[in-house]
């Protein structure tokens, strides 16, 4: 067992590549350091991008959840080597899909799948499926998605609930992954400036972010552009690339199947759950 080992919990293929992709390939690189992925669902409820492959969403063949196995194995591959855990076994939940309040947030769907990730009877089996893992791996550090979950998708929102009570049953030290509103507002400022793109800017508080002074920890994650945009790549069904510039150096424009315009940011940040200041690891620079 390597000395130091993160963990990180997420709801569908290819959040773990658009939060912490380059967390995942910074520590994936680290000597002595373990890196283990859970993902709680396949995706299946996933608005597709690409055209040519939208029979495959829910309402036509609903094959989507089997095709993101395959662009998360690929994004995991880009980033390093990682272990990988779908919580319960593979397709032991299914993605709750999410609706809308009319503005930006997303909410709970009227009509849950009976598998539904975010159906209240399965709180207790998710949470204890967790803990088994974390027995398991015994990490030091845990990341996952803030009490919002971003943007309220209500399979972020149980994410967070069943990764702050398993670590309450296995202690470790717990991080929420955040964009400070600085940050983002830094990076949609470079894309504004730029001409060709083919997603729409956001509007005001379209895309979700924390105020700064709540941001405990920082990453640069400069050094992993490449694994991360390869990750990416990856899951082609759910993200969409456009690079201003040589390719490799040029500012990178992301964005998902609404095409609205979301900078590729070269830090990651979190907020420790305890509050307190620092790296994801105590010998890790804040």
């Amino acid at each position: 067992m390597t000395s130091r080992r993160l963990l990180l919990v997420h709801a569908h293929p290819d959040d773990e590549t658009l939060t912490t992709g380059g967390t995942i390939a910074h520590f994936a690189a680290q000597p002595d350091t373990s890196v283990t992925v859970v993902t709680c669902s396949l995706g299946e409820e996933g608005e597709v991008i690409p055209p040519e492959l939208a029979l495959l969403e829910p309402g036509e063949s609903d094959q989507l959840g089997g095709y993101r196995i395959g662009e998360l194995a690929a994004a995991l591959d880009a980033l390093g080597p990682v272990e990988h855990r779908y919580l319960g076994g593979v397709g032991r939940w299914r993605d709750s899909g999410m609706a809308h309040d009319g503005a930006v947030r997303a909410t709970t769907p009227a009509v849950l799948h009976p598998r539904a990730f975010a159906r209240p009877e399965a709180f207790d089996a998710e949470v204890a499926a967790l803990v088994e893992i974390l027995r398991e791996v015994r990490p030091q550090t845990v990341i996952t998605y803030d009490a919002d979950g971003g943007y309220g998708h209500p399979d972020h929102l149980r994410v967070h609930a069943i990764t702050v009570a398993a670590v309450a049953q296995v202690p470790a030290r717990l991080f929420f992954t955040v964009i400070g509103r600085e940050t983002l507002a830094a990076g949609l400022a470079r894309l504004a400036g730029l001409d060709g793109s083919p997603f729409r800017m956001p509007e005001p508080d379209e895309l979700p972010s924390v105020p700064d002074k709540l941001v405990t920890t920082r990453l640069d994650v400069s050094a992993r552009r490449e694994r991360r945009l390869a990750a990416m790549r990856a899951h082609a069904t759910q993200i969409a690339l456009w690079e201003d510039g040589e390719p490799g150096i040029g500012t990178v424009a992301l964005a998902m199947s609404n095409l609205v315009a979301q900078p590729m940011l070269d830090v990651e940040e979190f907020i420790a759950a305890d509050g307190e200041p620092g790296g994801l690891f105590p010998e890790e620079e804040p």
